[in-house]
């Protein structure tokens, strides 16, 4: 099977340095096993994936807590907020790569890679650019310099870049945005080969969410990679976002659907894994949480090119879900605490199991 460009070179680079075991923790609720009190981080080093959260800037530099978990649990760390339009050019040719800069220098400190979020998206777009009269071609330049300066100022230091980020419906029809109305669909290529010319290295995903199972939406993001690859276009993988809701019932069949993705030559990766339920939380509803995150890790581990899983915060405390659903929430892998969920406990259970028994198939 042809790979991805670079995918070959970066997989290799994929495990980090173990150290020693510890104790193993005390057994686990699920079957009684022990689970070993080793980072994700590790764990997944040994199955040849890499564990990845979002971080909020503002915890990472005001939290210790936060801050110490962040960087010892994690292989990767994707920006929630920092490398989006708004954040990064608030005004129109005034660039502000500060608090990004500061997330990718944690990273290094810290052995990760970094997955930059977003580069073309519908949301958190500056005003400058959403209320401005542009023509269709000035609008064009716009965004092929941003995706240019963007990924030019980040060269060499981010491992994975969301190109485009929810281009479709959940019927399978591309969006009705800002970028579709006024550039039509060839922006999605463009956005891809733009991206590639800044940094040939980089690993260019689309990402979306409801794609993680079969149907209309993940269908529509199937055909346009396979259509993206005959073109030649440099799209390398894509990203399941994994933002489940236990009240929806857990889906099945990812596995497969992750599969049908590597057969057209791409990577995977879940990229915003969390499992929000409505609250208040209960043993119930936290274990069928742990059923859910064990779910898209194994979709992703039973995919031989899926190389990376990552959570959207792993503490409730900087939780984006109550915010957004009212009334839901205690989405991640620890409480406002910082105490492990049953859900942490089964994902270190899961890759533990998988080191074990040798591996990926």
């Amino acid at each position: 099977m042809n790979l991805p460009r670079s995918l070959a070179a970066v997989a290799s680079a994929c495990c980090l340095t173990l150290l020693p075991l510890v104790a193993a923790s005390p057994a686990s609720a699920f079957g009684g096993t022990a689970v070993p009190d080793r980072p994700l981080r590790q764990l997944a080093a040994d199955d040849h994936l890499r564990v990845g959260t979002a971080v909020d800037m503002s915890a990472l530099a005001d939290d210790a807590a936060y801050r110490r978990l962040a960087g010892s649990e994690f292989s990767t760390v994707t920006p929630e907020n920092v490398m989006k339009w708004e954040a990064i050019e608030p005004r129109q040719g005034e660039y502000d790569y500060a608090p990004a800069d500061r997330l990718v220098d944690f990273a290094r400190k810290h052995g990760q890679k970094v997955r930059g979020h977003v580069l073309v998206w519908h949301n958190q777009l500056p005003s400058w650019l959403t209320s401005g009269d542009f023509s269709a071609d000035q609008l064009r330049e716009i965004l092929h310099r941003h995706i240019t300066d963007t990924v030019r100022h980040f060269k060499g230091r981010v491992w994975q870049w969301d190109v485009v980020n929810e281009a479709f419906n959940e019927d399978g029809t591309l969006r009705d945005s800002i970028w579709l109305r006024e550039l039509g669909p060839g922006y999605i290529a463009d956005a891809f080969r733009w991206a590639h010319e800044a940094d040939p290295h980089a690993l260019l995903f689309y990402n979306d969410y409801n794609t993680e199972w079969t149907g209309p939406k993940s269908d529509a993001v199937y055909e346009l990679a396979g259509r993206l690859r005959a073109q030649g276009v440099p799209i390398d993988g894509v990203g399941f976002q994994g933002h489940l809701g236990i009240q929806y019932g857990l889906p099945s069949g990812m596995a497969a659907n992750f599969a049908r993705f590597d057969k057209l030559g791409l990577a995977t990766a879940v990229t915003e894994a969390d499992v929000r339920m409505p609250l208040p939380a209960d043993a119930d509803k936290l274990a069928t949480q742990a059923e859910g995150y064990r779910l898209l890790l194994d979709a992703c581990l039973r995919t031989r090119h899926c190389i990376s899983f990552t959570v959207w915060g792993f503490t409730d405390t900087y939780s984006w879900v109550p915010g957004t659903f009212p009334g839901e929430g205690a989405a991640n892998l620890y409480d406002e605490d910082y105490r492990p969920k049953p859900a942490y406990r089964t994902l270190q259970s899961a890759l533990a199991g998988r080191a074990r028994a040798g591996g990926a198939e």
